[in-house]
């Protein structure tokens, strides 16, 4: 299993748009995602929808509010 450690928002956003990872916003209400979606997250949902073709190797970087 790996490792779950905090990262700095900035180092965040560089993973993302550096195609390194995927921003997903941890609640499963679709709602409470709404107000902090930041860009081009992930709902749960969609993660769950899009799974079969995550990369293993990706990284998934989970945030809330």
């Amino acid at each position: 299993m790996a490792e779950v450690k905090r990262i700095q928002i900035q180092e965040a956003r560089r993973k993302v748009q550096d195609g390194e990872a995927l921003f997903v916003c941890a609640y499963d209400s679709e709602e409470m995602c709404g107000g902090i979606r930041l860009e081009k997250a992930l709902t749960m949902g969609e993660l769950n929808a899009r799974l079969p073709e995550v990369p293993k190797e990706k990284e998934i970087i989970f945030y809330c509010n």
